[in-house]
């Protein structure tokens, strides 16, 4: 298992995969948890009225309950700005765990149609990030913890999440009707920016080398 993992960690194509699903995750946790925090509903009507058992209904009873609304916001925004940062990933991760299985578990219990693939594949993919950091975990199976080596560039992709980050929470704090196809193509943008300063300074640094 540890051979496998320090192999998979050398190759930079997975760790550019784990960088942005690391993004992805993370700006989707942001995303959808200013608005409790503020107190909002996350569907724009009431669902009061509305079937006791749909999601309309569920999401109206979260809502109604103030304090405990809010802080499922405040523990989501967390989870996914740890995710963000790069740096402080694998805590976010272990945080993301139980908050996307509870979620899935909801979707599967209500009528959310095709919202239980999405919860599940946005579950599978914490689990990938959690065996990616396995060698760090492992500590919590009484095993000693193997911190890998920072990856190539890492200031740069942590700088590209916390932009990530204030974008998604800017916009989704002073946006009433808010656009999602213009945020995702902003935060697209800017991840395809970072992707480009990264191969950008690797071919610097490999031109410097060669010049030694």
């Amino acid at each position: 298992m540890r051979n496998l993992i320090e192999t998979a960690r050398r190759c930079v194509w997975l760790q550019l995969a784990i960088v942005y699903t690391r993004y992805l995750l993370g700006a989707a946790f942001v995303f959808a948890s200013v608005v409790k925090i503020e107190g909002h509903r996350f569907m724009r009507l009431s669902g009061a009225a509305a079937p006791i058992h749909s999601p309309e209904h569920f999401f109206e009873t979260l809502y109604q309950s103030g304090l405990y609304w809010q802080f499922l916001g405040g523990v989501q925004c967390l989870a996914g700005f740890l995710l963000l940062t790069q740096r402080f990933a694998t805590l976010g991760a272990l945080l993301f765990l139980p908050i996307m299985a509870n979620i899935f578990v909801i979707t599967l219990s209500y009528n959310f149609a095709g919202t239980p693939i999405i919860t599940g594949l946005m579950l599978l993919a914490n689990g990938l990030l959690l065996a990616w950091d396995w060698l760090t975990l492992r500590v919590l199976v009484g095993r000693p913890a193997l911190p890998p080596a920072p990856g190539p560039q890492a200031r740069l992709w942590e700088v590209v999440g916390l932009v990530l980050f204030a974008i998604t929470a800017g916009y989704r704090s002073y946006a009433a009707a808010y656009n999602f196809l213009l945020w995702a193509g902003i935060c697209t943008l800017v991840g395809a920016l970072g992707l480009l300063a990264a191969w950008y300074l690797r071919r610097r640094a490999a031109r410097q080398a060669g010049t030694y």
